[in-house]
C-alpha cells in the first residue's frame, strides 16, 4: 500500500504499510479446524479488517481434505456467506461492515481426529484476489445427519411443524421433505417425539389394486398383503435391504372415522395394526396440512389414493384427486396405493437439499461409480435411459424372471408430444397378434426402439394373462389362485404391458404423464382393466375404447449400466456386457 507524502526537487517520498486481517474460531485466534473421529461439528469463523482503510479479504482451506471428511459453510440470517475467489470488500476497523462471520460445518467420518488449515488473503480493495494453488474455497454445506433432526430443521420457505405431543408433522404446500430412497421419491410426514422414527409416504401411486374383498378392515386386507408382500410380486420384497432402514414393528392406527373432514382429532388407537408397511390414515392426511378442509397440501398428488381409515362397516376412506377425501367400496373401487414406512432413527441423510430437484439422500442408498454394474442387481423404481430421445425413460419395475430386469416405460408412450392410442384388441386377451400386441412387437420395435436397445431385450418374455375382477386378489392376475402354487393362463412375447396390482403399474406426476392406459389384465370375459390419468381403475371393452400404452419388456442379464444414478434427471445409461 502507497501513500504520497511530499515532492521535493522532482523527487517522491512515500510511506508504506502493511495489510493484515483477525481470523477468529469461535472466539478465539486460530487458523485450525480440528475434528474428532467420527463426529460432525461447527465452527463460527469472524473475519475482521484491522486496518485503517477498506480492503479485499479471501477466505479458504489449504490443501485436499482427507478421504471421508466433508466441510462446508451454513446459510441463514445473520450469517455471510464466503467470498468469491477474486474476494470481498470489508470496511475499515471500527465501523460497520468491518468484519464477516460465517459458519463451517465438518463432518469427520474417519476413526482418527482431523485438522483443516485456514488461509486468509488481503490486499487493496480496488484488485481482485487470486486463490493460492493449493487454496480452496468452501462450498455449502451438506444436510448431514439423523433425518428426524434433517427434515424437522429445514422444512424449507414453503413448509413448517406441528407437534401435537405424540408426532411432530411436517406441513405446508410444499415443503423440503423429499427423499428418494430404494428407487422411489417419498415424502416425509412426521417424527415420532420419542422414537425419533421417521414416517414416509412415496409421492406417487406405486400400483393401483383393489381394496379388500368387501371388509373394511385393513389387517387381512389384499393391500396389507400386498404391502408386506416379500416376493417379487409385493412392495416389501422390492424395497432395498429393509431390515436396515424401517421399523418392521410398526403400529398403524387403522381406528373407524366417521366424520368425513371435519375435526382434527387423533383417532384413539382402539384398532392397531402389526406390520412393516401401511398407509396414512386420515388424522396423518390432515395434518400435513393442519386444517379442518382439504388444501393444496403436499400429500395432495392429484391422484386418488387409499388411506387404511374405515368410515363404515362397508366404506374405506380414501383421497381425491382434488384433494378431497371421502369413503368408498373396498371391493367394488380400485384406487392408487401409496405404501407408507418408518424410517428408524439411526438412519442418516448424506446428500441432498430435501427438494423435488435434490432430494435427500440415505447413507446405505446413495451408490456412486456404477460403471459396470449389472442391472439385474438394481430396485424397483429407478430409472434408465432406454430407446429413443421423446420417449427414453423407463423404470425398473422387478427381476421377475429372476436372472434379467424387467422394465416398463415411465409415461405411456408419445408420438411428437402426442399420446399413442389404440383399442386392446377384438378380446380380451393379450398376445403378439392382438391390436395392441401387434403394434408392441412390431413398429413399437422397429420405430421406437433404437437397435442398440433393442439387443437388449430378450426375445420372449412370459405375461400373466389370469382374471381379476371385483372384490379379488392382485394375486389373481398372475396365479392360478391366492395360494400362488401355480400360475393362470400365459402367452409369450418380447414386449407386453405390466398386470393389474403389479409395481409401477399406478399413476405419477400428471404434468409428464396425463393419459389413461391399458393394462395387461382381463377384467371379465369381456372387460380389460386401465387406470385413469387420476389413478382409479375401471374396466373397459377391449374394442370400443382407445387408450395408452405403457411398453414393458425384459431386458437380458448381462445388461450393464455405465453411468447414471438411477435418479429422474440422472437415469442409468445401459450398454450390452459381455
Amino acid at each position: 500500500m502507497f501513500t504520497v507524502s511530499k515532492e521535493k526537487n522532482n523527487a517522491i517520498s512515500i510511506v508504506t504499510g502493511n495489510l493484515t486481517y483477525e481470523l477468529l474460531v469461535d472466539g478465539t485466534k486460530s487458523t485450525t479446524l480440528t475434528v474428532p473421529a467420527n463426529t460432525t461439528k461447527e465452527f463460527t469463523i469472524t473475519l475482521n479488517n484491522i486496518n485503517n482503510r477498506t480492503a479485499r479479504f479471501n477466505f479458504y482451506y489449504v490443501g485436499a481434505l482427507a478421504s471421508n471428511v466433508t466441510a462446508g459453510y451454513k446459510t441463514g440470517d445473520g450469517i455471510n456467506t464466503p467470498p468469491e475467489a477474486k474476494g470481498i470488500n470489508l470496511e475499515k476497523s471500527g465501523t460497520s461492515g468491518s468484519s464477516n462471520t460465517y459458519i463451517i460445518k465438518v463432518s469427520n467420518n474417519t476413526s482418527s481426529s482431523k485438522t483443516i488449515n485456514l488461509g486468509v488473503q488481503v490486499g487493496l480493495d480496488y484488485n481482485d484476489l487470486t486463490l493460492p494453488s493449493n487454496g480452496h474455497l468452501f462450498e455449502e454445506a451438506k444436510l448431514e445427519g439423523p433425518v428426524a433432526d434433517i427434515v424437522l430443521d429445514n422444512p424449507g420457505p414453503n413448509g413448517s411443524t406441528h407437534d401435537d405431543d405424540v408426532d411432530t408433522f411436517i406441513t405446508g404446500e410444499d415443503p423440503n421433505n423429499y427423499i428418494w430412497y430404494s428407487g422411489k421419491l417419498w415424502r416425509a410426514v412426521s417424527v415420532n417425539n420419542e422414537a425419533k422414527t421417521t414416517k414416509l409416504v412415496t409421492q406417487w401411486n406405486i400400483s393401483t389394486i383393489t381394496y379388500s374383498s368387501g371388509s373394511t378392515d385393513f389387517e387381512g386386507s389384499y393391500m396389507e398383503e400386498w404391502l408386506n408382500d416379500t416376493t417379487v410380486d409385493g412392495f416389501l420384497g422390492n424395497l432395498r435391504d429393509y431390515e436396515k432402514f424401517i421399523v418392521t414393528d410398526a403400529k398403524w392406527d387403522a381406528t373407524l372415522d366417521a366424520t368425513r373432514l371435519g375435526s382434527i382429532t387423533r383417532p384413539n388407537g382402539t384398532t392397531t395394526v402389526t406390520a412393516p408397511v401401511g398407509l396414512l390414515n386420515m388424522y396423518e392426511y390432515q395434518s400435513s396440512y393442519h386444517e379442518t378442509t382439504y388444501s393444496n397440501g403436499y400429500l395432495n398428488n392429484g391422484l386418488y389414493w387409499w388411506t387404511l381409515t374405515p368410515y363404515s362397516s362397508y366404506d374405506v376412506r380414501c383421497v381425491y384427486d382434488n384433494g378431497r377425501a371421502d369413503s368408498n367400496s373396498p371391493s367394488s373401487n380400485s384406487y392408487g396405493a401409496r405404501p407408507s414406512i418408518n424410517l428408524k432413527s439411526s438412519v442418516r441423510i448424506v446428500d441432498g437439499d430435501g427438494t423435488i430437484d435434490d432430494p435427500y439422500r440415505l447413507n446405505g442408498d446413495n451408490d456412486t461409480n456404477l460403471s459396470g454394474t449389472l442391472l439385474s442387481s438394481r430396485y424397483s423404481g429407478e430409472y434408465i435411459k432406454f430407446g429413443n430421445d421423446e420417449n427414453n425413460l423407463y423404470r425398473i419395475v422387478s427381476h421377475e424372471n429372476g436372472t434379467g430386469t424387467k422394465i416398463v416405460s415411465a409415461v405411456p408412450l408419445k408420438n411428437s408430444g402426442s399420446y399413442i392410442e389404440s383399442t386392446f384388441g377384438n378380446n380380451t386377451s393379450f398376445s403378439s397378434s392382438n391390436t395392441i400386441g401387434t403394434f408392441l412387437n412390431g413398429e413399437y420395435l422397429t420405430s421406437y426402439v433404437d437397435s442398440i436397445y433393442s439387443d437388449m431385450i430378450e426375445d420372449s418374455t412370459t405375461w400373466y394373462l389370469g382374471r381379476a375382477g371385483d372384490g379379488t386378489s392382485y394375486k389373481l392376475a398372475k396365479y392360478a389362485d391366492t395360494s400362488m402354487a401355480g400360475y393362470t393362463t400365459t402367452t409369450d412375447a418380447r414386449v407386453g404391458l405390466l398386470r393389474f396390482g403389479e409395481l409401477m403399474a399406478g399413476q405419477f406426476d400428471r404434468s409428464s404423464n396425463n393419459t389413461t392406459y391399458w393394462f395387461l389384465t382381463p377384467y371379465s370375459s369381456s372387460s380389460v382393466w386401465y387406470v385413469y390419468s387420476s389413478g382409479d381403475a375401471y374396466s373397459s371393452s377391449p374394442s370400443s375404447n382407445s387408450y395408452g400404452a405403457r411398453p414393458s419388456m425384459n431386458l437380458k442379464s448381462n445388461v450393464q449400466i455405465t453411468s447414471g444414478a438411477g435418479t429422474k434427471t440422472d437415469p442409468f445409461v445401459l450398454a450390452l456386457g459381455s
